[in-house]
């Protein structure tokens, strides 16, 4: 399964950081699904997101500094584990993003590298959205 990451330096305090990361900002963030509902669960929260006909459910955690997810149930990847962290640094926040995907299709070196591709992707996206809210 490949890891792909990535991380920026945000000009905002921990404090900024941390209230603009709600599970449901952190997927509608990240640009490729729209959130339908946001629960609590003992363990923090199930974030169910989609888009035209495709529907997902996330379980999300706090963190120290930051957030985790994991898709759960049926979804486009059979697995996808994402994990937020940031850290103050220089005048500003570093946040990396670390997510681990895997389609589970025939042919996985290159399914999963697509997959990967795609999702580094999400995550620079991600990253630039949060920037844009809280810069």
């Amino acid at each position: 399964m490949p890891t792909v990451s990535t991380s920026r330096l945000v000009r905002a305090t921990p404090a900024v950081i941390e209230r603009a990361l709600t599970p449901a900002a952190l997927v509608e963030y990240e640009g490729t699904f729209t959130v339908h509902e946001v629960s609590e669960t003992d363990a923090g929260w199930l974030v169910v997101a989609g888009r035209r006909g495709l529907e997902l459910a996330l379980a999300v955690e706090a963190r120290e500094n930051g957030l985790a997810y994991e898709q759960r149930g049926d979804g486009p990847l059979e697995t996808l584990e994402t994990l937020v962290t940031y850290a103050p640094e220089n005048e500003g926040t570093r946040v990396r993003l670390r997510s681990t995907v895997s389609t589970g299709l025939p042919l996985s070196a290159l399914t999963d590298r697509v997959a990967a591709w795609k999702r580094r992707g999400e995550l620079r996206r991600a990253l630039d959205r949060l920037a844009a809210d809280v810069e």
